[in-house]
């Protein structure tokens, strides 16, 4: 017995030192996410916070309404939006506090207030809202003025406006602050979605690779898988390129970068049409493994320059220095087309297609134009032939 009492604290110590370590472990990273959250989105924090302070002060001091509820309410929630959305639901914002302080105020003033009077203010309130306009946030808003109106401060004195003006003026003080109050640098938020979308086709043009030369059909489906994957990221960049583009058009201090964003804008394009390319190479290598075609060692050289490429994009993006593209694409196309010399199968047709589309789509992402990608790709394939 004295024994198993001298074990038990030592199995105990055993098994929680681990456990201890790896919740610690946790907490780091999870503290680590939160900072890197809120050093993303300090400009919001910061720009709530004025545009809320800004909007109180226009409802009281200017317009002279003692309880401004809607104006900080109104600026926030418009600079929750989206850039790209805040013009346009500003004004559904707006026209849905009319909508339902009208409404609610009308009712209210006439039949009183209790549950059932609130479920009609509600409903009617909706069905005017959707009736005037297709708007989500309208029929929301007009909503929540209606069920605010019937419950917290129903009409005494007759019809008023004034929760109208503030809504108008808290949404209006947020488009300003917005613009001129600390606007993200539409450069870096194309950097920071372009920067994940480029890491994983680069890494899915590694794994091809690997599986050409192993002849591994399991890692090239892999590698599909993947490819197909990068779809979200893309979602988030296309977002990201028009949010930047409205940045540059709205915010004056960033109007400066609208050349850039196009261009930016047009690399996007190109980098989506590249991840399509690199789905067919991966299928195109699935369907040579599964025949036992020939794929010389080569044509997992030609697609690791791509990966070189595509690696060299994302560097570009910070440096703006984009001639380093150039070399490994080109080499990735000429390589290509000697492979293809080699052994003209199906399977290698399709694969080196891919491989040179893609070298251009990357050359075309670096400002050159398609026109000028093409035939660059197109001369160093010939020149590679010329050689042979």
């Amino acid at each position: 017995m004295p024994r198993l009492r001298e074990r038990e604290p030592r199995v105990f110590g055993d098994r929680a030192g681990p456990l201890l370590e790896e919740a610690a472990e946790r907490s780091r990273v999870s503290l680590r996410t939160r900072l890197e959250r809120l050093r993303l989105s300090w400009r919001s924090v910061v720009q709530a916070g004025v545009a809320s302070a800004v909007a109180w002060v226009i409802a009281t001091d200017v317009f002279g309404h003692k309880q401004p509820f809607f104006a900080p309410v109104s600026a926030v929630i418009v600079l929750g939006l989206t850039i790209a959305q805040r013009g346009r639901r500003a004004v559904e914002l707006a026209a849905g506090v009319a909508v339902g302080i009208a409404v609610g105020d009308l009712l209210v003033f006439v039949i009183g207030v209790g549950p059932a009077q609130l479920a009609l203010v509600v409903m009617l309130a909706i069905t005017i809202a959707v009736l005037v306009g297709s708007g989500q946030m309208l029929a929301n808003q007009a909503a929540v003025s209606a069920a605010l109106v019937a419950t917290l401060q129903p009409p005494t004195n007759g019809v008023t406006f004034a929760r109208f003006l503030d809504a108008a003026a808290g949404g209006l003080t947020a488009l300003v602050v917005s613009g001129f109050v600390l606007p993200d640098n539409p450069v870096r938020l194309v950097r920071r979605a372009a920067e994940p979308v480029l890491g994983e086709l680069a890494a899915t043009l590694e794994d091809i690779a690997v599986a050409i030369l192993e002849r591994d059909r399991h890692l090239a489906e892999a590698a599909l898988i993947r490819a197909r994957g990068i779809d979200e990221l893309l979602d988030n960049l296309e977002d990201a390129v028009r949010v930047s583009r409205d940045t540059a058009r709205f915010a004056p201090p960033r109007r400066r970068f609208r050349g850039r964003v196009a261009g930016y804008g047009e690399m996007a394009a190109r980098v989506d049409l590249a991840v399509r390319n690199v789905r067919v190479l991966a299928r195109g290598t699935i369907r040579a493994v599964r025949l036992d075609e020939n794929m010389p060692p080569e044509t997992a050289e030609a697609v690791r320059d791509l990966a070189a490429a595509v690696r060299a994009l994302a560097l570009a993006l910070d440096s703006g220095d984009f001639q380093p593209v150039g070399e490994p694409a080109l080499r990735a196309a000429a390589t290509a087309t000697r492979v293809l010399e080699q052994t003209g199968n199906l399977a290698i047709n399709v694969i080196v297609g891919q491989i040179r589309s893609t070298a251009s789509d990357l050359l075309a992402a670096t400002g050159m134009g398609h026109d000028a990608a093409a035939e660059q790709v197109g001369s160093a394939s010939g020149e590679t032939a010329a050689h042979a």
